[in-house]
């Protein structure tokens, strides 16, 4: 019986892939969400910032039935954003801080998307409260560890109020620990050894095109003490510390990462088993990773870690970055390395032109596993199968992937590198 139904539920799966896109004119796609579906409300909070904004024209196009809130303070940059949207959206104005406004604006909708960052430094999950009050679906784009882990300690409330909610559902974290998850699947599938290592690598040009909120997060994560895994130990490090040299493949090549404190590192070591796991990100042009560097060793921790103060660094290097991003781009790669008992390497990779469209698109196609019911009643990450059922992980890589110049999984290393090499067989995280 139990075969029977992975069985069925593997050709239902199958059936998804073939039957929920159809392809249109271009690069886009549009999305067939079931009828009682397909008129839904769903909420953007942020919706007039470059994740949220992105999202927003994401899930338009894929699925132009629906009907999106666009949610914020600024009524000029909303009634900006529904005029690119077009008929099916409006603007809510909305203070996230103000928890009556926030169930108010949530209880006439069926899936409120949290892109109203930073995270870090946040003292509370407010959003996330509100859903479970108003029993309105959920899901965030949040990138800080201790943001994700207070969101799950909502988790029984969210099962008492019978909603699905997925914390750091963006592009990385995301559809990074999603990628992580297949790779740690299809390497236990075939049996031939256990997965023991587990490496992120994230590579950005300048902001990404994503603004000022990314540059606060930024900062913010240089104030925090990195945790990795060895060998099933937990370590503290260095943030910006540890660099390699990393080769992201077509149309990206070789790119120096240093560690950051990100919550996939510790979600993925205790999800998935790896006993150890580490994350790293670098930028472009390379000037930046030195001033990240200097600004670790030479900025008082204090200062990093202060969510206003960290502001104000914003508002004077924010002119400095908006001119290099001109010059720089927006380019975005995700390589995800996966090391087996048995000495094999399996590698995914996923490559875009632009980070502000690739993040919306990512985010995007959670929402709509989240709306098709791919996500059970509670509050999870991205690798969980009840967070993103084992079915619909494939679909949902499909429709984020949409518009990468370069996206695999599961090959060895060197099809994958400009110019493959063997890693040495010294200990690293």
């Amino acid at each position: 019986m139990e075969a029977m139904a992975r069985a069925w539920l593997h050709s239902r799966s199958t059936s998804a892939v073939a039957c929920a896109v159809k392809s249109v004119e271009g690069e886009s796609y549009r999305v067939e969400l079931p009828d009682k579906k397909r008129n839904s409300r769903v909420l953007v909070l942020g919706g007039t910032g470059r994740v949220g904004g992105s999202t927003a024209i994401a899930l338009n196009k894929l699925c132009p039935d629906l009907r999106i809130v666009v949610g914020g303070r600024n009524r000029e940059k909303g009634a900006a954003m529904v005029g690119k949207l077009g008929k099916n959206s409006e603007f809510s104005e909305i203070n996230i801080d103000d928890a009556d406004s926030l169930q108010a604006a949530l209880s006439d909708v069926d899936l409120v998307i949290h892109a109203a960052g930073p995270f870090q430094r946040a003292a509370k999950c407010t959003v996330l409260e509100a859903a479970i009050e108003t029993k309105t679906a959920y899901i965030d784009v949040c990138d800080d560890t201790s943001y994700a882990l207070r969101a799950k300690l909502f988790n029984n409330r969210a099962l008492a109020a019978n909603i699905p909610a997925i914390t750091t559902a963006g592009i990385y974290p995301g559809v990074s620990n999603v990628m992580a998850a297949e790779l740690v699947r299809a390497a236990r599938s075939e049996s031939k050894g256990e997965p023991e290592r587990l490496r992120f690598y994230y590579y950005t040009a300048g902001t990404g095109g994503a603004g000022p909120t990314i540059l606060a997060t930024s900062f913010l994560l240089l104030g925090e003490e990195v945790v990795a895994f060895n060998k099933g130990e937990e370590i503290k490090l260095k943030p910006y510390s540890g660099m390699l040299n990393i080769d992201f493949g077509k149309g990206i090549g070789k790119k120096d990462v240093y560690l950051l404190n990100l919550p996939e590192v510790r979600t993925t070591h205790e999800v998935l088993g790896i006993p150890t796991v580490s994350a790293r990100f670098g930028t472009a042009p390379f000037f930046w990773n030195w001033a990240m560097e200097a600004m670790t060793n030479l900025v008082p921790v204090e200062v990093l870690r202060d969510r206003s103060k960290v502001q104000q660094l914003v508002q004077l290097f924010d002119p400095v970055v908006r001119a290099v991003d001109g010059i720089a781009g927006e380019r975005v790669s995700m390589r995800v390395d996966l090391e087996h008992t048995d000495g094999r390497d399996t590698v995914g990779i996923f490559s875009h032109r632009r980070l502000s469209v690739s993040v919306g698109v990512a985010t995007a196609a959670f929402a709509l596993a989240v709306l098709e019911g791919s996500t059970q009643p509670g509050v999870w990450f991205p690798e969980e199968p009840e967070g993103i059922a084992i079915e619909a992980r494939e679909l949902l890589l499909h429709r984020a992937s949409q518009g990468t110049i370069n996206f695999v999984m599961n090959k060895p290393a060197w099809m994958v590198e400009t110019n493959p090499k063997e890693f040495g067989l010294g200990i690293y995280i």
